[in-house]
């Protein structure tokens, strides 16, 4: 209702009509379904058009369709994962541990996996009820980000600095007004 409230009066007086950045991940019933069709969807975009499709496209000559597809998707993940490691080391100026890239590597994999299982075995064989393929879906995601993606963050303190910080102008704005 917020999110709303606010797309409605940033639109009404900016004229600017925002797209949303994430359409209900938590609904996703596969990992290509939560990192293609909902999270994010401004960077999914973006590589959807700057590293998988080329990267498609140059491996369609040397290589079958479908291991195209593979090595883009692969090639996204991977481009994904390299630029938050980038971000992390900006964020909390300590050496990079490549977790955040094997998150997103992991991911990958997995994704490439799901899609080829699907496409192989079960394709109108045996179907999963969406509820369960939600749970292990979000699961999944959820399970990897507390090994994977956010250790690095709390090990380096940057959530405690970021609070601390942002209660510090909290205080400010009190003492001012």
């Amino acid at each position: 209702m917020i999110l709303t409230s606010l797309k409605y009066i940033v639109t009404v007086t900016l004229g600017l009509d925002l797209q949303p950045q994430f359409n209900e991940p938590y609904l996703a019933t596969s990992l290509q379904d939560f990192w293609g069709r909902r999270w994010n969807l401004m960077i999914s975009d973006l590589l959807r058009s700057s590293v998988y499709s080329p990267v498609r496209k140059i491996c369609q000559y040397f290589v079958t369709s479908e291991w195209a597809t593979i090595m883009g998707v692969l090639a996204t993940f991977i481009a994904s994962g390299v630029s938050h490691e980038v971000l992390y080391v900006y964020l909390t100026r300590e050496t990079p541990t490549g977790e955040v890239t094997w998150f997103f590597v992991l991911h990958g994999v997995c994704t490439v996996v799901e899609v080829l299982v699907k496409k192989k075995t079960f394709v109108g064989r045996w179907s999963v009820r969406p509820i369960v393929s939600r749970l292990l879906t979000v699961g999944f995601v959820c399970l990897t980000s507390g090994w994977l993606f956010f250790p690095q963050l709390i090990r380096s303190n940057v959530i405690e600095n970021f609070v601390y910080e942002a209660l510090l102008c909290l205080d400010f704005f009190k003492l001012k007004f």
